[in-house]
């Protein structure tokens, strides 16, 4: 029953997020492209007159690779009608006023009936592979998309090295790179080991393509099918306090990924690195003694880092908050 009712709200969120903004918020123009077969980045970027570089970073690519059905924010143009201002028209277009003051060459906020607005795209924040996001951009961007491989597992790490005293506010990318640096020159990895990315305040970082299967140290039967999530601190008791924000983000997120991969919370579904035997590569759940384990994602992580902690304080809120996320969105 648990399994049917979470499928339901998948279905609906899924169904909602094909509807365009523009026609959620009463606009008849929509500037979300669905992605055809055999549509490449340059054919999309000559047909909406704008550049590969600005639709990547416009829509988080990490790549050229584009799967049919994917969606792009593409630029537009549109003309005003009663009751518009730019701040409806740049909410209902994913633009900002500032954009589109600047592309019109605009000196005010007046704008007029029957007037053609040049509507550019707001661009995320992007360093090489990585995207930087709020919880906002971020599911957008998760419902937009489209991948090319089966997703069943969420894993959830913190990363103990670096932790909270190494967060200084803005050095999201430079963290990100030290990771990549430590995976592939000492771990001998491919990439960055996680295919995402929470911080402190809140924000999440999109870092191993979501088309790779994640690297680490508990072994390809927990990465296969899995994204996995390293939120930065060290989260063991007597160490980093988790503020907030970045529970917040964490308990979204995963909610997020519950309903874009149609999976109920579960020890299934949603799994810790402590439940994993670092030699064996096998699952062995709350069952440690004798086995060689980490704490990770902490013992003060939502309560604990045992499966009766998930089921009892971490599950629950994830589940609520997909229940919140769909009911928004109808």
């Amino acid at each position: 029953m648990k399994k049917i009712s979470v499928l339901i709200l998948s279905f609906i969120l899924l169904v909602i997020m094909n509807i365009s903004p523009s026609k959620a918020s009463g606009y008849n123009h929509s500037n979300l492209y669905d992605v055809k077969p055999g549509d490449t980045l340059w054919k999309i970027a000559s047909k909406y007159h704008t550049s590969i570089e600005d639709l990547k970073v416009t829509n988080g690519l990490q790549s050229d690779l584009l799967l049919t059905g994917q969606k792009l924010w593409v630029p537009t143009t549109y003309v005003v009608v009663s009751g518009d201002t730019l701040w409806k028209i740049s909410n209902a277009y994913n633009s900002s006023v500032q954009l589109i003051k600047a592309a019109n060459g605009l000196k005010s906020d007046y704008i007029y009936i029957g007037q053609r607005l040049k509507i550019p795209q707001r661009k995320l924040n992007m360093q090489g592979q990585y995207v930087l996001m709020t919880r906002e951009e971020f599911k957008d961007w998760l419902f937009h998309h489209k991948f090319n491989r089966d997703i069943r597992l969420i894993q959830q790490h913190h990363t103990w090295q670096p932790a909270y005293n190494d967060f200084k506010g803005t050095n999201y990318f430079t963290m990100l790179k030290g990771m990549e640096n430590f995976h592939v020159q000492e771990m001998k990895w491919k990439n960055i080991a996680q295919n995402l990315t929470t911080f402190p305040d809140g924000k999440i970082a999109v870092s191993r393509p979501f088309n790779m299967e994640p690297e680490g140290s508990i072994g390809p039967k927990a990465n296969a099918g899995a994204i996995m999530i390293e939120n930065i601190g060290n989260f063991d008791i007597g160490h980093d306090v988790m503020t907030k924000e970045q529970k917040e983000t964490i308990v979204y997120m995963t909610a997020l990924l519950s309903l874009k991969f149609g999976l109920t919370p579960s020890i299934d579904t949603i799994t810790y690195h402590h439940w994993w035997d670092l030699n064996t590569k096998e699952r062995v759940l709350d069952n440690s003694k004798g086995y060689s384990v980490k704490t990770c994602p902490g013992t003060g992580f939502f309560g604990g880092n045992s499966t009766t902690a998930a089921k009892t304080y971490f599950y629950p809120q994830v589940k609520r908050k997909m229940q919140e996320i769909t009911a928004s969105l109808q």
